[in-house]
């Protein structure tokens, strides 16, 4: 058998393989060059960028968990001009996609953003993190009420000239829901999931182990729960789903995609195993060899659940 063909497609942009990496855990791309060739990857998500620069929370920031780890980072990030001025052009190089990761205190500055961005090509797709509070709605986060979700990706898919990604929190009732107000609102595809909330204790101190009290907990902790919200939406919704979610090899990434999405997103293993998503690349073609599977596209959404079937 010839080598297996890893290509994806989605929003119309064309990926060499569907291993890229997770915003916040890859910085803004160039600061992993000397561990591997990042080219190797589909893409990446940069850092968070929000219209001005922010400085984040304070010490702690980030807290270890079994199996897992908390991060109340805060979304220190550049801004986005120190982005296009600084970090931008530090990439000029890279053959993969790069995913601006942007959030915003308001519509107006999503749109701001989206904007900015508009006149540079190197970047191929911009992913909403919409688990940001919109300060005008009294705190609210916008991925937390659908009326808002809709109103945001509507909003900056009329200004950009960029397909629009959505990253959807888990900590909501029902996903399905601001899946469709995404798909709606004419999201070009969906990103599965951001981190769960979560909190740790100093049982000495009486006091929390973050700044901020609570943290987003990530890491193989999660991963069940979010290919079960990946195998939610992916029957909700048609449009593309990245998974995401405590993916460390190739067997995590198949479950993903065998659930319905047909990229996934490293995050939490970047920070202990830098050249994870090489491992995992690698390991995804291996697979399609020993399975005889033509392209791995062919495996997105073959989840076969046969009714009236009991385990024991």
């Amino acid at each position: 058998m010839s080598s297996p063909n890893l290509q994806v497609e989605i929003s119309g942009l064309h990926f060499k393989n569907p291993v890229l990496t997770a915003s916040g855990t890859f910085g803004y791309g160039s600061e992993f060059e000397r561990f591997f060739d990042i080219s190797e990857l589909g893409g990446f998500c940069t850092k968070g960028l929000s219209l001005e620069p922010m400085e984040g929370a304070a010490p702690g920031r980030i807290q270890e968990t079994p199996s897992g780890m908390l991060n109340a980072i805060g979304l220190e990030n550049v801004g986005v001009e120190g982005f296009i001025r600084d970090k931008l052009p530090r990439l000029a190089n890279f053959q993969g996609h790069i995913i601006a990761n942007v959030l915003g205190k308001s519509i107006q500055e999503f749109v701001a953003i989206a904007e900015r961005l508009a006149p540079y090509k190197k970047v191929s797709a911009l992913e909403l993190n919409i688990s940001c509070p919109n300060i005008k709605e009294g705190g609210i986060e916008f991925g937390h009420d659908p009326k808002m979700t809709f109103a945001v990706v509507d909003a900056v898919k009329r200004h950009s000239k960029h397909p629009i990604w959505v990253k959807l929190s888990p900590n909501v009732t029902d996903i399905r829901v601001f899946a469709r107000a995404c798909q709606d609102a004419g999201a070009d595809a969906i990103t599965l999931v951001n981190t769960f909330i979560g909190m740790s204790i100093d049982v000495y101190k009486c006091r929390p182990m973050l700044s901020n009290t609570t943290g987003g907990l990530s890491g193989p902790a999660i991963r069940p729960l979010a290919v079960r919200l990946v195998h939610t939406v992916a029957e909700a919704v048609s449009i593309p789903i990245i998974g995401i979610g405590g993916i460390s090899t190739p067997r995590d990434a198949l479950e993903f995609m065998i659930a319905g999405a047909c990229a996934i997103q490293i995050g939490t293993a970047n920070f202990y195993e830098p050249t994870v998503a090489l491992k995992v690349i690698q390991g995804l073609r291996q697979y399609c060899l020993d399975q005889k599977v033509d392209s791995i596209q062919e495996l997105v959404g073959t989840l076969c659940i046969e009714k009236d079937q009991f385990f024991y």
